[in-house]
């Protein structure tokens, strides 16, 4: 007896498609398979397609300058083009840890942390080292819009550490996270996903 009849065979007496791949050494899939294209047995049952409403991707909101004041962030400084064309600041940022968020237009179009310090995390994107692919990326964004004489603002919150059910919570880059999850923001890419 060839192997599909013997499939077929155990099949109308009664043996499932797994207890058959194990009953002649074989692998589940091609007894299934044996089974659904030959005749088939009581004991394989159909499988019942039902129309379920297709997941859709979550389109998230832009992310208004009233909602981060109203978050507790305020303007620490404005991007400017020097003379040279370079990305500087027109009031230095400060130098504590915190959130930073780009803003254009009444909306934030990027979202950072800065756990070395505000300060010198802008000052990164001003000067962006070869290895820094974001900090690159986003001077050449930075210094696109400028030069259409785009205003992008710069606005800064620095939130508290604090505990959750004992362990620490780091504050700058839980706002961060947050944000970018719930909030469409162009410039970052993790806000894309």
């Amino acid at each position: 007896m060839d192997q599909g009849r013997s499939i077929r065979a155990l099949a109308a007496d009664g043996l499932e498609v797994a207890e058959i791949a194990r009953h002649l050494g074989i692998r589940y899939q091609h007894a299934y398979n044996v089974l659904k294209v030959g005749n088939r047995s009581a004991s394989i049952t159909d499988v019942a397609i039902i129309n379920l409403p297709v997941a859709t991707k979550r389109i998230k909101p832009p992310l208004p300058l009233d909602t981060l004041i109203a978050g507790g962030f305020t303007l620490a400084s404005r991007w400017l083009l020097s003379p040279d064309g370079d990305l500087v600041l027109d009031v230095p940022a400060p130098k504590a840890v915190g959130v930073y968020s780009f803003v254009r237009d009444g909306f934030a179009i990027y979202v950072g942390v800065a756990t070395v310090g505000l300060h010198k995390r802008l000052y990164t994107y001003g000067k962006p080292g070869v290895s820094q692919r974001t900090n690159i990326r986003l001077n050449s964004f930075l210094k696109e819009e400028l030069s259409q004489s785009r205003s992008i603002d710069i606005y800064v919150s620095t939130p508290s550490d604090m505990e959750w059910n004992g362990l620490p919570v780091h504050g700058a880059a839980g706002l961060e996270l947050g944000l970018i999850n719930k909030y469409l923001l162009p410039w970052n890419m993790r806000s894309a996903s």
